[in-house]
């Protein structure tokens, strides 16, 4: 048994009942020769039991011990598994606490063959390392090795693995590894993982390039291995790397970007991230693209509050088409400065990816609202039709396919009374100021919110979801048929008339013309 423990003066392995002193083998790290062990934790200094931070399974939750255990050996298949390429690609974005009724990696799969009926290729499961309480988005996770108790744990995510790739679906994992959650949080006990050099919006930066970085980065780096090599996950997607912070002549994206498959979000429209590193890039996969979408929600909707005032153009929408990022060296307004870089020629269209919802485009609102809560039926067949037949890389975020009429909202379930208490006042706070009254905001801690965020799959078969679902199903055919992730910007061509309210998309022998107006209008060209 071993762990890193740099600053401490004395480590103790507390196992099964017992307690072994451990030695320093160098490098800040300890050891001890222990028979194999079922529970365990380490005592800094003395201090109270901490758990391992590379544990592999929490079942007690993030401030018990840790647990040894086997990973089940992959089911048979009768091909084996090669994996699937980002070119080409549909990917679903889904959490797995609302995803099904069971709330667990096993819900999940119960729904995989409907994902292979619409026409996914890739599963993108939101942040499964283990969190505080029962359910929550999984961006405060703290055990970054451990996938969470209440999914499933690790023999649950290993199942669920295989049973999406029995079926031909990839799996892409969201990972965070920007920050830490407040509670049980307990690498800062253990070692410098953390630096006050830089901020980030929820507290201290990762600790990438300071003095003992190096085990820092190793621990990142090695996270993201094992996710690939034990359990088969296909990719990642990282959460906004934006936050990361890391000045080292060699950034740690660049050592993730080696493993493949790795995809960023960024709100930088820098095209270093997914430029290969022969060409001063990172060499990163693909990377998220809000401008697309804020350009789309912007003129779909009419909502101009928050960033959506830097958009709302047919012009907007038609430059995101054709060039993928609106600012790429303009001025933006919500920033007050220019922002953005152009696209060069050698980063291909489906290097980005492209949605018309997301879970915090979504979730960031004061109740959850979907677009189907926002705009009618013609307006979710734009979305659908300019998404899916775009040269980008499209993905829909959960029941988008069906226009769900549940919501998605923001839930949390802190154990710490304090910090539940502060989390609950701070979203009041945060949506005061653009005119929510507090009555009108679900509170994160409610059980409710949680509860009233899971789908309803009845609603699949009927009216007017099944007819929404025929739709997606259609256009992610002829996608496939016509080859259109073949293409790239070049392929692209629009016309549009902001005053008619016309847009008009060709791929090749696809067209798509949409209305945004309520009164039939003419076409020109």
């Amino acid at each position: 048994m071993r762990v890193w423990a740099p600053n401490a003066g004395a480590v103790d392995l507390l196992h099964d009942g017992s307690r072994t002193a451990m030695r320093r083998v160098g490098g800040g790290w300890w050891a001890a020769d222990v028979d194999r062990v079922a529970r365990y934790a380490f005592s800094l200094d003395g201090g109270p039991p901490r758990p391992d931070p590379r544990s592999r399974s929490q079942p007690e939750g993030p401030h018990r011990p840790s647990a040894v255990v086997d990973l089940p050996t992959p089911t048979p298949t009768p091909t084996p598994w090669a994996g699937r390429s980002l070119d080409g690609a549909v990917v679903y974005e889904l959490h797995v606490g609302t995803f099904s009724e069971e709330g667990t990696f096993a819900g999940v799969a119960e729904h995989l063959d409907h994902l292979v009926d619409v026409g996914v290729t890739h599963v993108e499961l939101m942040p499964v390392a283990e969190f505080p309480g029962r359910w929550g988005w999984g961006y405060d996770g703290v055990d970054l090795y451990a996938p969470h108790h209440a999914y499933g744990g690790p023999a649950g995510l290993r199942t669920l693995v295989d049973e999406c790739h029995r079926r031909g679906l990839a799996v892409l994992l969201d990972v965070v590894y920007n920050h830490l959650g407040p509670s049980g949080n307990y690498l800062g006990e253990f070692g410098p993982y953390f630096t006050d050099r830089y901020g980030t919006p929820w507290g201290w930066a990762v600790n990438l390039d300071g003095p003992d970085s190096d085990e820092v980065r190793a621990f990142v780096v090695d996270n993201a291995r094992m996710w690939r090599q034990d359990y088969g996950i296909d990719g990642l997607r990282l959460d906004a790397v934006h936050a990361i912070f890391d000045f080292s002549a060699a950034h740690v994206l660049e050592e993730l970007s080696a493993l493949g498959g790795v995809i960023a979000e960024s709100d930088l429209n820098d095209p270093r991230l997914v430029r290969e590193v022969a060409v001063g890039g990172y060499g990163l996969t693909a990377q998220w693209s809000d401008d697309y979408h804020h350009a789309l929600h912007a003129v779909l909707t009419g909502e101009r509050t928050g960033y959506y005032g830097d958009f709302g153009s047919l012009a907007q929408l038609a430059k995101a088409l054709t060039r993928g990022f609106v600012y790429d060296g303009g001025y933006q307004p919500s920033r007050r400065r220019r922002h953005g870089r152009p696209l060069p020629p050698d980063v291909p269209a489906h290097r980005l990816l492209a949605y018309a919802q997301t879970h915090d485009q979504v979730g960031n609102r004061a109740q959850g609202e979907r677009l189907s809560m926002l705009v009618d039926d013609g307006r979710l067949r734009i979305a659908a039709a300019l998404t899916l037949l775009s040269p980008f890389t499209p993905m829909l975020f959960q029941s988008e396919e069906w226009g769900s009429a549940t919501p998605f909202q923001y839930f949390t379930d802190h154990d710490d009374p304090d910090l539940g208490r502060a989390v609950s006042e701070g979203r009041r706070r945060e949506f005061a100021a653009f005119g929510w009254a507090p009555e009108d905001v679900p509170d994160p801690q409610d059980p409710a919110t949680f509860e009233r965020s899971k789908l309803d799959w009845a609603e699949v078969a009927k009216s007017p979801h099944a007819e929404l679902l025929n739709w997606h199903r259609e256009l992610i055919a002829l996608r496939r048929q016509h080859r259109l992730h073949e293409g790239g910007f070049e392929s692209v061509d629009v016309r549009y008339d902001e005053d008619e309210g016309w847009f008009v998309m060709d791929r090749g022998s696809v067209r798509a013309e949409c209305n945004l107006r309520d009164s039939t209008v003419r076409v020109l060209g």
